[in-house]
């Protein structure tokens, strides 16, 4: 791997039109607000809808971030699926596009036994050459990842993993289960990322990054200064601006604030629609008194 992965990770959104296609255009948009602020990418993931796609899209998307990021920072694909078939698909294909590393959750829906996941993330590891990373996320999957499993797939050749439960005591689990220095351990939200990256976390996935680059590249770098002090002021900060995110459903609140920021960032896909008109001012006037808009 020849980019480092650490630092600030927007999970960024995919861009689709007002009849739910992909938005090429819309999509570079996005990437060229974001990427001076930021230190990676990991698209087609929760915040970019890949579990409302179908493989053909996902492949686009990826290829259109893939070229419009042009090696400037590294690009982790998310490939997790339903299925061990489209996950391996979407895998090779990452990797041919030029992706820099992969990452899945496991399977949803059904509940798989341990051994079918730890089958599931082989199956990755062994369909590519560049790392792939275990996404943890019980909410979403119904099939949560434990330390064990990780210990498992990393002594096979998992490079590392995001831990999205909102539990510093889960991350600290993971953090002791794999003692390898070249191991990667990003944690999956900004809400506890002040201890988390205290305790060794190398990047924090931040869906907020993606219409707050700035404020959050702002938090990584205060987090390098070893200034406990600031880095808890800055975290409270943060998660003043994740709750106002929160007043609508976050994912489509990016799209809304993106517009506010001047973005074309698309639409959100159905059936998500837009927010209501006084959920929109009670964003916009939570933002303003932050002084994060004008």
């Amino acid at each position: 791997m020849n980019k480092e992965i650490k630092g600030i990770i927007p999970p960024v959104i995919t861009s689709f039109d007002q009849q739910g296609n992909f938005d090429e255009n819309a999509q570079r948009d996005v990437i060229k607000f974001l990427l001076p602020h930021v230190n990676g990418f990991y698209p087609t993931g929760t915040y970019g809808s890949g579990p409302q796609m179908n493989v053909d899209e996902r492949k686009k998307v990826a290829e259109t971030i893939i070229d419009e990021v042009n090696g400037q920072v590294p690009v982790i694909i998310h490939v997790g699926a339903a299925n061990t078939r489209d996950a391996v698909e979407l895998s090779k294909h990452a990797e041919a596009a030029g992706a820099d590393a992969v990452a899945s959750i496991p399977p949803w829906y059904y509940k798989y036994p341990e051994a079918d996941l730890l089958d599931y993330f082989r199956a990755i590891i062994h369909a590519v050459k560049i790392p792939v990373f275990a996404y943890n996320n019980p909410e979403l999957s119904n099939n949560p990842l434990t330390p064990k499993m990780i210990k498992v797939l990393a002594a096979e050749g998992l490079a590392g993993y995001k831990d999205s439960k909102f539990d510093i005591l889960n991350f600290y689990e993971f953090l002791e289960a794999v003692d390898d220095p070249q191991f990667i351990p990003i944690v999956g939200t900004e809400a506890i990322a002040a201890a988390a990256v205290e305790a060794g976390a190398k990047g924090i996935v931040s869906g907020l990054a993606n219409v707050w680059p700035e404020l959050m590249q702002e938090f990584w770098q205060i987090l390098q200064t070893n200034d406990g002090r600031r880095a808890a002021e800055m975290q409270l900060k943060v998660n003043r601006a994740r709750a106002i995110m929160k007043l609508g459903p976050t994912l489509v609140t990016c799209y809304h604030v993106l517009r506010m920021r001047g973005v074309n960032a698309g639409y959100p896909r159905r059936p998500y629609g837009p927010l209501p008109e006084e959920t929109l001012a009670r964003v916009k006037e939570g933002f303003t008194k932050m002084g994060l808009l004008k």
